[in-house]
């Protein structure tokens, strides 16, 4: 019989493929994934900002004003890892209103969309807001004394 993966596994406890928990657990991504969804979420949640601070320099209208702050927002979110799936929806929602609403700089909303969904079904990765307060963790089972 193979030696156990790591310290206290047990086949039997393990999350089955198909349990709404694995969801959770699997959007924590270490090593050079959890690198790259880093660096993902620095260059959205960046070109939100740039993006809104750009319009803001501008005279915006209230509509225009609002939405961009919340852009802005939602990009803050980003960069710190916090709420990501929820982050990561909002900016796909409001990029693609952004892009069926002001179609002058229609691609960029669409791909900064597409991004924003994309993270919103990665996850934030190890990296994160998130993951320090919803991440794996380590519970230690003290040994039984008889």
């Amino acid at each position: 019989m193979a030696a156990p993966p790591y310290r206290g596994y047990h086949p039997d406890w393990t999350i089955p493929y198909s349990s709404p928990l694995r969801r959770p657990f699997s959007t924590f991504v270490r090593g050079w994934p959890g690198a790259g969804l880093l660096l993902l979420r620095l260059a959205v949640g960046a070109a939100l900002i740039a993006h809104c601070i750009t319009i803001l320099r501008g005279d915006p209208q209230t509509e225009a004003l609002i939405e961009n702050l919340l852009a802005a927002g939602t990009g803050l979110l980003l960069l710190a890892g916090l709420w990501t799936p929820i982050a990561g929806a909002m900016v796909a929602f409001i990029e693609l209103w952004h892009a069926v609403t002001r179609p002058v700089d229609l691609w960029t909303h669409i791909l900064l969309g597409i991004l924003g969904a994309a993270l919103a079904l990665i996850g934030p990765g190890v990296w994160s807001i998130d993951a320090h307060l919803f991440g794996w963790k380590r519970i230690e089972i003290p040994t039984r004394k008889s």
